[in-house]
């Protein structure tokens, strides 16, 4: 019952979820789930000056963390400001504020 607490903050905890015994992931889009950074248009400029729309995409990696709160592994995708935040706050506090601010709903 645990884990599906866990997954309702779209935080995957690594482990055992079926009786095959596989690490069951889920493909997110681009979005740093601690700052909720994600991509930004804008445009590449020539030496002409002729502008060609382009994207700036995030700073983005997937690090795993120990939960010591939950007592279990849990798998983020984070940029390095997200890394930072942890790294800061703790990565209780850059949980619970990142489900306030709606990151990590599910």
């Amino acid at each position: 019952m645990m884990i599906a607490e866990k997954k309702r903050f779209r935080i995957f905890v690594l482990g055992k979820y079926d009786s095959l015994h596989v690490i069951k992931r889920i493909e997110m889009s681009k979005i740093c789930q601690i700052t909720g950074k994600k991509a930004m248009v804008g445009n590449n400029v020539s030496h002409s000056k002729r502008r060609t729309k382009r994207k700036f995409d995030v700073n983005l990696f997937t690090k795993k963390f120990y939960w010591v709160e939950q007592d279990c592994w849990v798998s983020l995708n984070i940029s390095a400001a997200g890394l930072r935040t942890i790294n800061k706050l703790g990565l209780d506090a850059a949980i619970k504020m990142a489900a306030e601010k709606g990151y990590l709903n599910a």
